[in-house]
């Protein structure tokens, strides 16, 4: 028979590991780094043009205009 407390309890620390090992991974810190830089990017750019961008707005142009810089530069400071 399944005890299903028991494999309720499994699965929560299965989760668990699984959330813990994707929040200190590498990938997720750069994703992280790289969403501060855009929404920097949109409070500056809506700034300039004196209303709310939009975060889509500011991802494509922050992509078009500054991300391979800032990729370089991230990997030369590793």
């Amino acid at each position: 028979m399944f005890n299903l407390k028991r494999i309720s309890i499994i699965m929560k620390e299965v989760v668990t590991a699984t959330e813990f090992s994707i929040y200190n991974s590498s990938l997720y810190k750069e994703f992280l780094e790289e969403r501060e830089e855009v929404l920097k990017h949109k409070w500056l750019e809506s700034e300039k043009k004196g209303y709310d961008i939009g975060y889509s707005a500011a991802l494509i142009d922050w992509i078009i205009k500054h991300r391979s810089k800032w990729r370089r530069r991230k990997n030369d400071e590793n």
